[in-house]
């Protein structure tokens, strides 16, 4: 079943927002609180730029030496992101719910050393390869190139220390619609073992109408694969509030890729019709989840998969609409990429709380991370994620926010 799909409103598909790249490679390290800034600059004064959306920053720790700065960018409804330096994160994200409230909906921490020490990726830029690679390598123009082995028998979101674990550079722009910063950095050649020197960007704009624009980019001096997304796990009801199977979701995807024990896909692309994996219409995430199907024990009892989307040809596309029926909140997710990874929050267990203080508990919150297919480097049939010298990675994805 092929969904109709709504044109993008203003035709800004694949709208560069990339102003200027800066280098900076950084490893793992010491980390220290807030409270060993005392003498840092205090926050930067706001100021009213694009579209009446304002920023601001302050000193959120230090790590490897460097103060790690928090960004804040808030517009004139009561919706802000936080995002900080380490990882390019997503820290918070306040949304307005149906009666005006305001609740963060974004799953993290409150203080720096809780990101490094045990975050389950919480808002962070994956790279360079988001999700899964079978058995730790792949081979590119005749060269095989070994990964780390990070997940069991795979190499997950980039290794040991991907992209998420180093400090980015970052600068603030402006357009008519907003207010962004824009996140760099180089990654060198043989980086967590993948080839060429890459130069990637990370921008994450907030616009007057409520949208978050998510934009990355990459180039390479040789042969590389690339895989960028974000990893923010949502809970519309408001972070910490408890389970999201009572959330609403759609997906306009017609065909998956089911998973093996060390859910790496088969290879193969099945329809979505008659299983739990149908959100062609749209469903609770909970009434399914626990059905007696193989795929989903595979994923320790719920949905970490990639959705194949209808229509996709590299322009802007509706790919997924979410809501949490108490709140009245909406989000609406638009990408130019060929995938989204729905995972519903399968391995959160309690061991740690967030930012309210509560612990995240299975099925508390849930992602969806527009990308290219997991294991694509050894699926000849998926679509290409090699990037060569002279070509230019560029994706963008919309997280449309409503409350009604």
């Amino acid at each position: 079943m092929t969904l109709d799909i709504a044109p993008e409103e203003d035709g800004r598909a694949g709208q560069r927002l990339v102003t200027r790249r800066a280098a900076l490679v950084a490893g793992l390290g010491a980390v220290t609180g807030a409270a060993a800034l005392a003498g840092a600059p205090a926050a930067q004064a706001q100021s009213s730029r694009g579209g009446g959306v304002t920023v601001s920053w302050e000193p959120w720790g230090t790590y490897m030496g460097q103060t790690i700065r928090r960004y804040t960018l808030a517009n004139q409804h009561g919706m802000a992101v936080r995002l900080l330096t380490y990882g390019a994160t997503v820290q918070s994200l306040d949304v307005p719910d149906k009666h005006g409230e305001v609740a963060n909906v974004a799953l993290g921490f409150d203080n720096l050393a809780d990101y490094v020490a045990k975050s389950p990726y919480f808002g962070a830029t994956i790279g360079r390869y988001g999700n899964r690679i079978r058995a730790g390598g792949f081979t590119l123009d005749g060269h095989t190139y070994p990964l780390p082995l990070n997940n069991g028998l795979a190499t997950l979101h980039g290794g040991f220390v991907g992209w998420d674990k180093l400090v980015w550079s970052a600068s603030t722009f402006t357009t008519k619609r907003g207010t962004g910063v824009l996140f760099s950095l180089v990654s060198p050649d043989g980086d967590q073992g993948f080839p060429g020197t890459v130069h990637a960007t990370a921008s994450y704009e907030l616009t007057s109408q409520d949208d978050l624009e998510l934009h990355y980019t990459a180039t390479t001096d040789m042969p590389t694969v690339i895989n960028m997304t974000n990893h923010t796990y949502f809970n519309l009801g408001g972070e910490g509030t408890g389970t999201i199977e009572d959330h609403l979701l759609k997906l306009n995807a017609s065909r998956y890729t089911p998973v093996d024990v060390n859910l790496i896909p088969t290879g193969a692309l099945p329809s979505v019709h008659g299983t739990p994996f149908d959100f062609t219409t749209k469903h609770q995430i909970g009434e399914r989840i626990d059905a007696d199907d193989e795929q989903l024990h595979l994923a320790n009892g719920g949905y970490d998969h990639n959705w194949v989307l209808d229509r996709w040809d590299g322009t802007l596309q509706r790919a997924a609409w979410l809501r949490d029926p108490d709140s009245g909140r909406t989000m609406m997710v638009e990408t130019t990429e060929p995938g989204i990874q729905f995972y519903s929050g399968n391995f959160l267990d309690g061991s740690f709380a967030g930012t309210s203080g509560q612990v995240y508990r299975k099925h508390d919150a849930l992602t969806l991370e527009t990308q290219h297919f997991p294991d694509s480097p050894n699926q000849p049939s998926f679509p290409s994620t090699v990037l060569r010298p002279g070509q230019t990675y560029d994706t963008t994805t919309v997280y449309r926010f409503k409350a009604h």
